[in-house]
């Protein structure tokens, strides 16, 4: 499983600086996980985490390899706001079997189980999370999320990762208008595929190019297709992909 680190924010500001900056509503946070993405400006993806309140202070849930980035971007945006950023302390338990007490639903798809925040060691139950991103085309930081990745094109609001009524956020005006303005003309879709090849091979059919293959669990992959391209037999490398339909 990826190595997560687990931030906790707390100051009487909290609530309204995390509000202003991501992606969904935290009023989800009571109670529960909230899966939301810092965005560039311009609309881009920076990171994506869950978010939870923890007694008077949010937990941040996000992948170590985004941790310091992350940090660093909002400490940039704090300004003089009463907020404080600082390692919790806790790790991450995660599964798709009998939840402990405390753990909560991870709330982009009922397939992905619970994740939970304690003191003990990061684990999980064994579960095979690639075949379940496959099979719900459900994206991985640094995988499928990259820096020019957009979360619309990404799967977002299907994952609950977006709200379209909380207000303005950063790159919530590019985000918009990709929503009400324009039809996607690409994004990750769930393909079927006969064979194998790395993750990050170029698609291409007919000789133009199609798209980029990603993960790959029992027949099934995600890809990143130009969607007007992406019809019949298509060659990642020596596999061949088509659109599951």
């Amino acid at each position: 499983m990826p190595n997560r680190r687990i931030l906790r924010l707390s100051g009487a500001d909290t609530d309204s600086f995390l509000q202003g900056l991501v992606t969904n509503d935290i009023a989800g946070m009571q109670g529960g996980l909230v899966y939301a993405a810092l965005l560039t400006p311009q609309g881009k993806y920076l990171a994506d985490f869950f978010l939870t309140r923890r007694g008077d202070a949010v937990l941040l849930d996000v992948a170590e390899t985004l941790a310091d980035g992350l940090v660093q971007r909002l400490s940039m945006y704090k300004l003089r706001a009463d907020v404080t950023i600082a390692d919790s302390g806790l790790n991450l338990q995660r599964g798709t079997g009998p939840a402990p007490d405390g753990a909560l639903p991870d709330p982009r798809h009922n397939d992905m189980g619970w994740r939970a925040y304690s003191a003990a060691s990061e684990s999980d139950d064994g579960t095979d999370w690639d075949a379940i991103r496959v099979r719900n085309c459900i994206p991985e930081t640094g995988v499928e999320l990259t820096p020019d990745s957009y979360i619309l094109e990404s799967g977002f609001e299907a994952l609950n990762g977006v709200d379209f009524k909380k207000g303005c956020y950063v790159g919530q005006e590019v985000t918009a208008r990709m929503k009400h303005k324009t039809e996607l003309r690409k994004g990750l879709r769930r393909v079927l595929i006969d064979g194998s090849a790395p993750v990050g091979t170029e698609i291409n059919a007919g000789g133009k190019s199609v798209g980029t293959l990603f993960t790959q669990s029992g027949g099934a992959a995600i890809a990143y297709l130009r969607l007007d391209r992406a019809t019949g037999d298509m060659q990642a490398d020596a596999a061949t992909v088509r659109l599951s339909g």
